[in-house]
């Protein structure tokens, strides 16, 4: 082991190239597992809630994924810092395919939401660690670029297969296969990784390892809460509940803060934001979170209920978006070590950013579908350029024993910026479309629609559309002049959310000129030591 250590070395890995490709391929089926729930699912989601009923629990399938996920990746990416990354992967397989088969099993949506909450436990823990892996494997910056080609790969098919196949699987076989496809994929992931990736240790303490259990419990109180704000406040508006939460988000966030600073062995060390180019690429990840999940979660809805594409239609606009971000992952990684600025490249991907969410907010129902295109295109370029660089730099700048909590940071407020981004767009949106529907009843004298209409599924849904309709007709009503203007209000309450994402673009390519120049030729002088 000591000599295939020493070879390896030289060559920027620390195993040969055989050991190194297949501890590769096991982290890119545990990736994988992630990358295809994250699209899977949604699609099967009507079907699911049509069969156990509970409708009012919709939403919480996806946000206990959430709010559990939010919480685990920094502390488990901490975690594999003092212990080392293999046990939690290995612990993450099986606690996410474990909890997606108790998600196969669910006989009522109570059930479905509380297996999700653990699912996202083993989420948070597989993020937290598998992206922290590969900078194990690789200490060179330049040959893990290369070898992140995979990686990118893997999760670009995954993504991009996940809404077919939910489909297929529901349609064929029934919605319990959405989570039951899963275990296969998790039985070959954790042989992969259990028989391949090496478990190598940054951090050797002389006495007994504390764990900072109050850090983990108050990250878990600010984030949770936080996440719940997120959630909820689109829905109901500022109200105490929300006003309550956003208190306890930031009094743990404060308490959080004082705790760590004289914690003997911290679980979130704050000392990382005082090196300039950590707190600025922190930053970013939040600023382009922002903007990626505005884009995400909102262009379809303006494709479908704005512009009264259709889902094919819109799905197909998406798509380049989603596969783009693969396609300049790669591309990314084959030239920015033979630049001699590689800042340059995250200068690029936000300006696409903000060029991306300018499009959309120019675009209306007469915009061609070629204008669409190229705006997505753009999009998902951009995002391509900045995320994997995002993480590169960071592992690059960290030091050896933050290497873990500094990749789980980026995942985390990456996550925590796309939530504020929807969560903002979400309140104008409901906000703004309220009022411009309710101005277009009243003019029309027909107030009394107003609760058909407060919902913006009435532009997606043909069915409540055609049924709406021909009361507003029988009614004496102009339904079709209603929808119009009731697609109208949508489109002007995203461009709004969307200008917003604008912002958050302007500002991380302003941001990008405050990280130091990150050099590809200095790798980490520190050993690992690798256990059997």
């Amino acid at each position: 082991m000591a000599q295939h250590t020493a070879a390896a070395h030289s060559s920027g890995q620390v195993l040969p190239f055989r050991e190194s490709l297949l501890a590769t391929l096991g982290i890119c089926f545990v990736i994988m597992l992630v990358a295809l729930d994250q699209t899977i699912v949604g699609t099967a989601l009507p079907t699911i809630v049509a069969e156990l009923k509970g409708f009012e629990l919709y939403a919480w399938v996806a946000t206990a994924y959430l709010l559990t996920s939010v919480i685990t990746v920094p502390i488990f990416g901490r975690l594999g810092d003092y212990f080392g990354r293999k046990p939690f992967v290995i612990a993450s397989i099986v606690v996410f395919v474990g909890a997606s088969a108790l998600c196969g099993m669910a006989d009522s949506m109570l059930f479905l939401v509380l297996a999700r909450g653990l699912q996202g436990i083993g989420g948070g823990m597989l993020v937290g660690t598998c992206f922290a892996s590969i900078a194990d494997l690789f200490p060179d910056p330049r040959v893990r670029l290369r070898w992140q080609i995979i990686l990118s790969a893997s999760f670009g098919i995954a993504t991009a297969v996940g809404p077919s196949l939910g489909g297929f699987l529901t349609q064929g076989l029934g919605w319990r296969w959405v989570f039951y496809c899963n275990l296969p994929i998790g039985v070959i992931s954790l042989f992969f990784v259990w028989r391949f990736v090496p478990h190598i240790r940054h951090m050797q303490h002389a006495g007994k390892m504390r764990l900072d259990w109050p850090g983990a419990l108050l990250i878990s109180l600010s984030l949770g809460s936080l996440q719940l704000l997120v959630e909820l406040l689109p829905k109901r508006g500022i109200t105490g509940g929300m006003l309550a939460l956003l208190l306890l988000s930031v009094a743990a966030f404060y308490a959080l803060w004082k705790w760590e600073q004289r914690a003997a062995q911290p679980i979130l060390p704050f000392e990382m934001l005082r090196d300039r180019a950590l707190a600025s690429l922190f930053l970013l990840s939040v600023l382009a979170g922002f903007a990626m999940f505005s884009l995400l979660m909102y262009a379809p809805l303006l494709f479908q209920g704005g512009f009264g594409l259709s889902p094919r239609e819109a799905g197909l606009l998406i798509t380049p978006l989603v596969a783009c971000i693969t396609v300049a992952s790669i591309v990314n990684g084959r030239i920015i070590t033979r630049i001699p600025n590689p800042n340059l490249m995250m200068n690029l991907g936000f300006a696409l950013i903000a060029a991306a969410c300018l499009g959309v907010v120019l675009c209306d129902r007469n915009t061609g579908n070629g204008f669409l295109l190229a705006v997505m295109l753009a999009g998902g370029f951009g995002l391509g350029l900045v995320l994997p660089n995002l993480t590169v730099f960071a592992q690059q700048a960290a030091a050896r024993e933050h290497l873990g909590i500094a990749t789980a940071l980026l995942q985390s407020l990456r996550m925590i910026g796309g939530m504020l981004g929807t969560a903002i767009t979400g309140t104008l949106v409901s906000q703004m479309y309220g009022a411009g529907v309710q101005k277009a009843l009243e003019g029309d004298h027909a107030a009394q629609w107003l609760k058909d209409f407060s919902d913006p599924e009435v532009l997606v849904n043909h069915d409540i559309q055609s049924v709406l309709l021909a009361q507003l007709m029988q009614a004496g009503h102009n339904g079709s002049a209603l929808l119009d203007a009731a697609r109208d209000a949508l489109v002007g309450a995203i461009h709004m959310g969307i200008a917003i994402a604008i912002v958050a673009a302007l500002v991380g390519l302003w941001m990008v000129r405050r990280v130091p120049p990150i050099r590809f030729d200095q790798d980490k002088k520190v050993e690992p030591v690798m256990s059997e």
